[in-house]
């Protein structure tokens, strides 16, 4: 399994770097962190991706506060569902994470205690609600309601991966919107923002009542992407579904106005598809298909085939969220890939790795995004 990551400023545990990386250890970096660098063939001077904007200059003793390690209120704690990525953040913003005890009783039951103090702090807790699911969003509850009751100024749930995302809407009858009902848990359990990474719908951010800063991994795949070589004429960028068009098409902008070709699907059932048909031509070509998570696999694969199918020369697979599930890691290690290309948002363990495998780290963009939020500073100018 491939790992790359941005620099980490201290001896943690972590992906290791990618050459072609332009996330960096924060006191070294700026805006210039998600700026990728250039794809193309070595007989081309083209360049797959749009040319970067220069970046805006920093305010000095903005710069200086961040070189000493500024944020006295800042504190960062882990819960137990990724701490990897807790670790990496922190090593990114130059802190420890603060001290918290977890532990299961013999029931299952959750308990909490914050080791430090946290009065009139701003507290951001990392906690993806990956699987198992319901244990890590009781979790998350409960680290909340701790920081609530320790009389912390503001209280931030970051989600890298936000579980029961799918449920946002009412397909039949008598269904639950789940998202909904986990969003007003996670507001009245006491958060004051949430810190979202690539929601499955950008209608879940109106499920909650407090503000929502939506992050992407879009510039952290294409960041890495910008390493192959790769003439931008042989690109094309493929959504495995119609719902996926807008996320695929924003992709395919980032890739100097990449070619779109859509993969039309039935679904018959949760985890069920069946692919019809193909939009769009792919004969000769670098397939690159974008989705916001990757299940169980199955719709993705199966696009996989219907490419191949009509002609494409590798077919390369992109998502923000690996959950993995069973059988995913057949279905994506049986050849029908050429890369694999995921993030750390839900942990990797050892045992679901495999050659085409490459695991990168949003723990530098999580962590600017902190930062930014912190300081009382623009999100959505990361992504411009």
């Amino acid at each position: 399994m491939a790992m790359a990551a941005g620099a980490c400023c201290c001896a943690c545990p972590s992906p290791s770097s990618s050459p072609s990386s332009s996330l960096s250890h924060r006191p070294r970096r700026r805006r210039q962190m998600l700026t990728p660098v250039s794809m193309c063939c070595s007989s081309s001077s083209s360049s797959l991706l749009s040319p970067p904007s220069p970046p805006p200059p920093v305010p000095a003793a903005l710069a200086l506060a961040r070189g000493n390690g500024g944020g006295g209120r800042l504190r960062i704690f882990s819960g137990s569902a990724n701490p990897l990525l807790a670790q990496e953040i922190s090593c990114y913003l130059g802190m420890e994470l603060g001290k918290i005890k977890i532990k299961r009783f013999a029931d299952g039951e959750i308990y909490v205690q914050l080791q430090e103090s946290v009065r009139g702090c701003d507290v951001f807790l990392v906690q993806p609600t990956c699987p198992p699911a319901n244990e890590n969003l009781m979790e998350l509850l409960i680290m909340i309601d701790a920081c609530r009751r320790a009389s912390a100024k503001t209280i931030t749930a970051v989600i890298p991966y936000f579980g029961y995302a799918r449920a946002d809407r009412k397909m039949q009858g008598r269904e639950s919107i789940a998202a909904k009902l986990v969003a007003n848990l996670i507001t009245e359990a006491g958060a004051h923002r949430v810190l979202a990474c690539d929601l499955h719908s950008g209608q879940s951010i109106g499920y909650f009542d407090i503000p929502v800063d939506h992050v992407y991994g879009q510039p952290v795949i294409l960041d890495y992407l910008a390493s192959k070589t790769i003439c931008p004429s042989d690109v094309v960028v493929v959504s495995p579904d119609v719902g996926g068009v807008a996320r695929a098409r924003a992709f395919a902008k980032k890739l100097s106005d990449a070619p779109l070709a859509i993969v039309d699907k039935r679904r018959h059932g949760h985890n069920q598809t069946e692919v019809v048909n193909l939009i769009g031509d792919v004969r000769g070509k670098v397939a690159i298909m974008v989705d916001d998570m990757i299940d169980t696999a199955g719709t993705i694969s199966k696009g996989a085939e219907l490419l191949h199918e009509e002609g494409a020369r590798a077919v390369y697979a992109c998502s923000t969220h690996a959950v993995l599930s069973p059988p995913a890691l057949e279905r994506l290690s049986g050849g029908l890939f050429q890369e694999v290309i995921i993030t750390n948002t839900v942990p990797v363990v050892q045992h679901q790795s495999f050659p085409q495998l490459t695991v990168l780290s949003v723990a530098n963009l999580l962590g600017e995004t902190i930062w930014r939020v912190h300081d009382d500073c623009s999100v959505s100018s990361i992504f411009q």
